[in-house]
């Protein structure tokens, strides 16, 4: 089961050509449920407002269409996960990240990332 970081929950939804061969690979017809935090939705609306990300829609409507739209499952962001952050290695200060991370530790999920500082995490395992 995969866990995709918010850029490549991004490349999926809006251009697959950022996606690795592996990544495509994963995302094709599969037999294995993809998941996407709900902490990628808030760094999503974040882009938006700072004016570094366009959608078609209001974020929290693109958000829910595109979970519809490409059979992904939310997890949602618990506090447990929240403190588990705060207890990583300092190797990542993106506190999306850093979350994105604790959540994939916490559901024993693999990261689709090309993000090298969460490659890192000795506890994390990660495709790209």
């Amino acid at each position: 089961m995969f866990l995709l970081d918010t850029c490549s929950f991004l490349w999926m939804t809006m251009d697959p050509r950022g996606l690795s061969e592996q990544a495509r690979a994963i995302l094709a017809p599969r037999e294995q449920e993809i998941f996407v935090s709900a902490i990628s939705a808030f760094e999503i609306g974040i882009k938006v407002q700072k004016g570094k990300l366009q959608l078609s829609l209001p974020p929290s409507r693109w958000f829910k269409e595109a979970l519809q739209l490409h059979d992904l499952q939310e997890i949602a962001l618990k506090g447990e996960i929240a403190a588990i952050s705060t207890e990583l290695p300092l190797i990542h200060a993106d506190p999306f990240d850093r979350i994105l991370i604790a959540t994939a530790i916490e559901h024993r999920l693999t990261i689709l990332t090309p993000d090298p500082l969460i490659q890192k995490y000795p506890d994390v395992k990660w495709a790209w």
